[in-house]
Parts: C-alpha cells; sequence; structure tokens
C-alpha cells in the first residue's frame, strides 16, 4: 500500500514538472510581442540575431529566470515555516519575517541606493533579525506555535510602521520604490539574477537536507525529543534557511505576499505532508503560480502592466479568509 501511495506521488511530481516546464514557455512567448514555440526555440539555441532572440534573452528570460527564482524561494520558505510551526496559516508574510527582509531591503533603497547590490545581504539580515525576535518572544519553557504566530504578526506590523516612516521622511524616493513595495518582477534584469541567485540556490541546498527533521517535527516536540532530536536546535537551524529564502525573495521581487502561505497548502492537497514531497512538489508549484501569475500580471491589461503583486494579493486574501474559515489552525496530514 504504501509503495502504491508512493508511486502516486511520484506520478504527480512528473505532472508537476510537466506543467511546470510548459508554463516556462508560456511565460516566454506571452506580452507585448506574441512570440511562437518554435520562435522561442530559435531564439534560446540559434545564435541569429533576431527580434524576437532580443527580447527573449534581454527582457523575458531574465523575468522568468526570476520568477522562477522567487516563487521557488517563498514556497520553499513557507513550506519550512508551516513545519516547524505545525501550522498551515504560518508563511513568510504572515508572520513578519518578508517585513523584516523588506524593511532591510527598503531601508538600502532609500538611503544608500549606491549600494543596491547589498539589498540581499540586507533582506537576509532582516528577515532573520525578525525571526529571532519573533522566536524570542514566542519563548517560554520551549516555543508554542500559536505563540510564536502571533509574536509574527506584531512584528510585522512594526516593520511595516518602519516602512511608512521612510516613506515618510524621504517622499522624494518613494516613486523608486513603489514595485519593491507592492511586490513585482517588471524592471528584472540579468544583473538582479546574478545579484540573488547564489542565496537562493543555498537555501534550497540546506532545505534538501531538512524532510526526515521536518516529519518528526510534525509528530511534536516530545515525540521528536523521544526520538532523539535537539528540538530547538533543529527548528533554528530550518528558520534560518526559511529566512535565508524569503530575504532573497524579497530582495529580487519586493513585499510579494501570499506565495509562500498558498502554494505549500495546495501543494499538501495532491501530495500529502510528507516533506519528502512537499519540498520538491513546493518548489515545482512555487514557480509555476509566480510564473502564471506574472504572466497574467504583463498580459491582462496589455500593454499596460500591473505589479504581479497585486495579482497574488487579490488570489491570496481570500484564500487565508478561506482557511480560516475552515479553521485550520493546526498542521494535520492532509
Amino acid at each position: 500500500m504504501d509503495l502504491l501511495r508512493n508511486s502516486k506521488k511520484t506520478t504527480v511530481l512528473w505532472v508537476m514538472v510537466v506543467i511546470f516546464l510548459l508554463t516556462i514557455l508560456i511565460s516566454l512567448g506571452k506580452g507585448a510581442v506574441q512570440v511562437g514555440v518554435d520562435e522561442i526555440m530559435d531564439a534560446l539555441f540559434l545564435k541569429e540575431v533576431t527580434t524576437n532572440r532580443q527580447i527573449i534573452w534581454n527582457v523575458r528570460l531574465p523575468r522568468t529566470v526570476a520568477a522562477i527564482l522567487v516563487g521557488v524561494a517563498l514556497s520553499l520558505s513557507g513550506a519550512i515555516l508551516q513545519g516547524v510551526m505545525r501550522n498551515p496559516l504560518a508563511g513568510p508574510n504572515i508572520i513578519g519575517v518578508s517585513a523584516g527582509g523588506g524593511f532591510f531591503g527598503l531601508l538600502i533603497l532609500i538611503i544608500f541606493p549606491n549600494y543596491f547590490f547589498l539589498v540581499p545581504v540586507g533582506a537576509f539580515i532582516g528577515a532573520l533579525s525578525a525571526t529571532t525576535i519573533i522566536y524570542l518572544l514566542a519563548w517560554k519553557e520551549g516555543v508554542m506555535p500559536t505563540r510564536l504566530i502571533l509574536a509574527g504578526v506584531a512584528i510585522s506590523s512594526i516593520f511595516g510602521a518602519g516602512n511608512n516612516a521612510l516613506m515618510i521622511f524621504y517622499p522624494e524616493r518613494v516613486s523608486g520604490v513603489l514595485g519593491f513595495m507592492v511586490g513585482g518582477l517588471s524592471a528584472i534584469t540579468w544583473k538582479d539574477v546574478n545579484m540573488v541567485y547564489p542565496f537562493i540556490l543555498m537555501g534550497i541546498a540546506a532545505a534538501f537536507i531538512l524532510p526526515g527533521r521536518l516529519n518528526i517535527l510534525l509528530l511534536g516536540d516530545d515525540v521528536a525529543t523521544g526520538l532523539g532530536m535537539r528540538v530547538e536546535r533543529t527548528r533554528l537551524f530550518a528558520i534560518v534557511i526559511s529566512s535565508l529564502l524569503a530575504g532573497a525573495a524579497v530582495s529580487v521581487a519586493g513585499m510579494l505576499g501570499f506565495v509562500g502561505l498558498m502554494v505549500p497548502h495546495i501543494t499538501r492537497l495532491f501530495l500529502g505532508s510528507d516533506y519528502r514531497y512537499l519540498i520538491p512538489g513546493s518548489m515545482l508549484m512555487g514557480g509555476t503560480v509566480l510564473l502564471l501569475c506574472d504572466t497574467i500580471a504583463r498580459v491582462l491589461f496589455a500593454p499596460m502592466e500591473i505589479p504581479v503583486g497585486v495579482i497574488m494579493s487579490a488570489l491570496g486574501a481570500p484564500f487565508f479568509l478561506y482557511l480560516l474559515r475552515k479553521g485550520k489552525g493546526n498542521h494535520h496530514g492532509a
């Protein structure tokens, strides 16, 4: 029975891979200029300089790669946080991780714009600072997941106030960072991709150390301790990885919400709560969802473009309310 169930999950993962690859083609082909599949292949693999090649290589490909990296990073961050807190309502934007990363990123962009290349480092420091503060506030003879989320909501509000203060004190620089505040991928270049991909790849590599540990954490702290796990050390390690992924994503896409909340939860409906499948599934689903939403943002009101953060918020807010309505406050094996 277990073998049959696992083969079914493996099949689902392969279906996700196919959908993900199709979504990449859609992302590369759709926009103000429509590019067919044959033309995409020619632009990617032939050296001949054409208008389509310029569009694909200089505009759409860096944006597509960035959307994949950000979608993967935020989805993984959310999946890890939900495992650590045993709560499907956890997500980097819900508990303040993204808010911390966003504040430090915004601080660099507004006050030290010449040091924009430090935004990924600053966003990681901000995300890690936020999670550390949340962790300390929630600590009381161990960390209760509910206390962790409540502390995160409070810290998120504080960093949000910091963002508002920056905009009030530096109003002349606000227009340049509005896209960062909403969350978008419209101005992405290869320079942005090169700046952020090492951090995200490090986070992905570290995340693949975690599946077994997160599966044990889901059993509860007492059981995990009984099995010989150092619970708080494991939880702290997972939170650092989650912060790295969320901070890197925020640095390139801004304050993009709800990806880390929605994607792991949807993936869990197809693959269950086993992190051996949930982590790769969340990566594939995250890249697919953000690519699709970014493509919709490009073509919905073409030639005008709306930030992908608007699309994600329009989808994510009702989804969050649905989860609350269902009363799924505690993690369970979906």
